[in-house]
């Protein structure tokens, strides 16, 4: 297919993944309906094919949200890369196993958070690697879409009820304290963001949350979570767009990743205001409504 996009195109797309990367409302799914329900052909029609200009240009998209997301938790990265730091000067001492050991109360806590969120980005990373590209192409539809979107609104409220039905019976736990189990539990609930519709941040908010931590750490965690995820992966298509499917469109990607991470940026500081006294509820109905209306509009 001839690669066709706008700069508007790409700026809309670009703003549209900024924001919905990061709130619980999934920007694949988002970036399958909005151009189904803006009439745009070409990008919709581009979107299952095995190999598209769009996909690539979602690529770049994905960079520009990931760079939004650094430049917002930059103080926090060089904190854990300076325990890193100072646990390596620990592991000359004390030997190459006190780098894992993560129940040994002297190991840095800076490094030991660092730990854990690099065990919980290996599970969404080698399904993301085997799976990604197939789910798209099966699943990048709106229909489909508007099914999963649905799926996001009830797990977010869901979790929201079983928070608080089990909240008496599950132990406060502290961003800093989260095991090894839970950092894993946490990256594997991404995994279900594979499919258009559900939302990355969502799932695993709603993993930590079930999992002791509050709203905003939470959230906190699942950005910090979702940054080398984001990054990795935009980053390992990379030569997509830098290959023939790049084609005609490689200036607007630049435009729209700009965009996007910008939109990242904005979002990802409104939002960690918003989960220090509000909840998932209001995506949930979001999700929920939209989604419905949308399994209406394409069924």
């Amino acid at each position: 297919m001839l690669a066709s996009l706008t700069y508007f195109q790409a700026i809309v797309m670009g703003l549209l993944q900024g924001i919905t990367e990061l709130f619980p409302v999934s920007s694949l799914g988002h970036s399958v309906l909005v151009p189904a329900l803006l009439g745009w052909h070409n990008l919709v029609s581009s979107q299952s094919q095995t190999e598209s200009f769009f996909l690539a240009f979602i690529v770049g998209l994905h960079v520009g949200t990931a760079i939004g997301l650094i430049v917002y938790y930059r103080s926090t990265w060089i904190t854990l890369f300076r325990g890193l730091g100072k646990q390596l000067g620990v592991a000359r001492e004390k030997g190459i196993p006190s780098l894992w050991q993560l129940s040994d109360p002297t190991m840095d806590k800076n490094y030991r958070l660092l730990f854990i969120l690099a065990i919980g980005t290996i599970p969404v990373g080698i399904a993301g690697i085997l799976l990604e590209h197939k789910l798209r192409t099966l699943f990048a539809k709106p229909l489909a879409a508007a099914i999963f979107l649905t799926v996001n609104g009830v797990i977010l409220l869901l979790g929201e009820r079983l928070r608080r039905s089990r909240g008496r019976h599950v132990a406060r736990q502290e961003l800093e304290t989260v095991s090894a189990k839970k950092a894993l539990s946490i990256g594997t609930s991404q995994i279900l963001a594979l499919f258009a519709g559900i939302s990355r941040s969502g799932a695993a908010m709603v993993a930590g949350l079930l999992g002791g931590l509050d709203h905003e750490e939470a959230a906190n965690f699942s950005f910090l979570l979702a940054t080398p995820v984001i990054l990795l992966a935009g980053l390992y298509k990379l030569p997509d767009l830098m290959g023939t499917l790049g084609n005609g469109v490689r200036t607007q990607t630049v435009v729209g990743a700009l965009f996007a991470g910008a939109a990242a940026y904005v979002a990802v500081r409104f939002l960690v205001r918003w989960f220090t006294t509000k909840t998932l509820i209001p995506f949930g109905i979001y999700s929920l409504v939209v989604g419905l209306l949308c399994v209406v509009r394409f069924a």
